[in-house]
Parts: structure tokens; C-alpha cells; sequence
């Protein structure tokens, strides 16, 4: 009797997260590149916790395709946002695993990666990863700051509106550029806003909030901690002064007494006393009782 030998599956199944490079040990260019990119995913962190799904990441891999892992193409956007995710940590971004490429891209450019930003990379995800939106920014030249939008395959630019912003209708956020000091640099941010153009506020200002309100708090505790010891005061003083004004009436109606007996004592009847002293007749009375 012949034995069936079956043969092995062919297909063999794609990467996971686990199992692809997540390090390629090239840090940062520079501190400024490293700050915009933590202002960026730092200032939006707290608006995603509000929702149920989302991620945000940054200067980490993002794997698109097969082919680029064959050509060890690794394309690792400074920052990046996805929406209808779950939220859990991420090595890097598998696309055949998570089922979606990036919604959002910020490139940071600096002199050595520019031109690839805009044209190499911009190309790929346009075409490879079809990221929705494709946004750089310059920390060095804050003019050079452009936006894209996916249009029926090709992307679009982005109009800056009236307030000089870029606006994310993936995210329903405006990207602003501001300028002020974060971590002790001082320059111009590029920084998440809402709509209106309230800034997302980085953990100093967080923190300073806090502490202002804290500080308010602790003013408005001790002015009503003051008013009450004040009113502590009055009252004391008010009983202090309705004791004195007793102990006065008690005085001046015993020297009256005195008066009286000494009047009566001298011979003044009962009527003729308390006309004088304006007594009761009853206690000029009672006097001589």
C-alpha cells in the first residue's frame, strides 16, 4: 500500500512587528530636530487619550511592503498619526499587520534630507503608503512649511488659511508655527491648535497652569481664611462693647438708685423722687422697702 506524503505549504507568511528591525541606531540630527518632534507628539498625546482609538509616533520604522524589506528601504517618519487603532504600544508600524498606512506625516527637514523629503519620500507616500496627508516643516527655515492632501490619488496642496495655518481635515487640528521657548531653545515651533487656534499646551505649560491655578487657590484660601479671622475680630470686638455698654447701664442705674435713696432719705416723698429721677414709682417704692 502506497503512503500519501503531503507536501509542505509554500506560502510563507510575511513578517510580524516582533521579528523586523526596529533600530537602526541613527539618532537625531540635531536637538532642535529632536525637541519639534517631541512638541509635536508631547502637545497631542492628551487629545488622543480623549478618544477611544489612536496612535501617535514618531522617528520609528514604518514597514509598507514586502519589496522594501527586500531593498531594507526603511521609511521612518519624524511624526505620525493614525486614527481607528487600537491603542497599544508599537515596535514600529506594520502595515499588513495593522491593516492601514499612516493617516498624517510631518517630515522634519534639515539640509542633508530635504530634498529627498520632498520628492523621493513624498512620492512614496503617495504612491507606496497612500498617506493621507503629507506635511514638512523646516526648524531651521520656519518658512519652508508645506502641506499636501491625497486627491484622487495625487496629492494636493494645502492653502494656508487666514491665520497663516495648515489645517488637518484628517484630524479636524491646525498646525501652527509659533514662536517661543521650549526646553530652554527659543525659535519658532511648529505646534498643534485647534481650529480656532488654541494651542495644545506642551507639560511645562501644563505644569505652569497647574501651578497658577494651585497659587490662585492658595490666595483665595488664604483672603477667606483672613476675612473670616476679621470677622472673627468684629464679633469679638461687638460683644466686647455690648459687655462694656451692660456693665455702663448696670453702673448708671446704681449711681440712680443711689440718688433716689439719698433723695428719700432727705425727705422727698415717693412722687417727687421718681419725677426726678425718672424712676418707676414701684422702684422708688421698693427702695424704701
Amino acid at each position: 500500500m502506497l503512503e500519501t506524503v503531503l507536501a509542505k505549504p509554500s506560502i510563507k507568511l510575511p513578517p510580524t512587528q516582533a521579528e523586523l528591525p526596529c533600530d537602526d541606531g541613527i539618532p537625531m540630527e540635531t536637538q532642535r530636530h529632536k525637541l519639534q518632534m517631541d512638541i509635536l507628539i508631547d502637545t497631542i498625546q492628551p487629545w488622543l487619550d480623549q478618544r477611544a482609538d489612536g496612535y501617535v509616533g514618531g522617528n520609528m520604522f514604518v514597514y509598507y511592503s514586502l519589496a522594501q524589506l527586500k531593498n531594507q528601504d526603511f521609511r521612518g517618519p519624524d511624526f505620525f498619526a493614525v486614527l481607528g487603532v487600537p491603542k497599544t504600544e508599537r515596535l514600529s508600524w506594520v502595515v499588513w499587520e495593522e491593516g492601514k498606512p499612516p493617516d498624517v506625516v510631518i517630515e522634519l527637514l534639515s539640509e542633508s534630507t530635504a530634498n529627498n523629503d520632498k520628492n523621493a519620500k513624498k512620492l512614496i507616500y503617495q504612491n507606496q503608503m497612500r498617506v493621507s496627508e503629507y506635511f514638512w516643516y523646516d526648524p531651521f527655515k520656519p518658512d519652508d512649511f508645506a502641506g499636501f492632501d491625497l486627491n484622487s490619488g495625487v496629492y494636493q496642496q494645502i492653502p494656508l488659511n487666514d491665520q497663516k495655518q495648515l489645517v488637518s481635515k484628517v484630524l479636524n487640528l491646525a498646525l501652527v508655527r509659533w514662536q517661543g521657548k521650549y526646553r530652554g531653545v527659543e525659535t519658532t515651533w511648529l505646534r498643534w491648535a485647534t481650529l480656532d487656534g488654541e494651542l495644545f499646551p506642551t507639560s511645562q505649560e501644563i505644569a505652569e497652569i497647574a501651578k497658577q491655578k494651585a497659587d490662585e487657590v492658595e490666595q483665595i484660601a488664604e483672603q477667606e481664611k483672613q476675612r473670616a479671622e476679621q470677622e472673627k475680630q468684629r464679633a469679638e470686638q461687638e460683644k466686647q462693647r455690648a459687655e462694656q455698654e451692660k456693665q455702663r447701664a448696670e453702673q448708671a442705674e446704681l449711681q440712680l438708685r443711689k440718688v433716689a435713696m439719698n433723695l428719700l432719705q432727705n425727705g422727698m416723698s415717693v412722687e417727687q423722687v421718681a419725677q426726678l429721677t425718672n424712676l418707676d414709682i414701684f422702684d422708688v417704692e421698693r427702695l424704701i422697702n
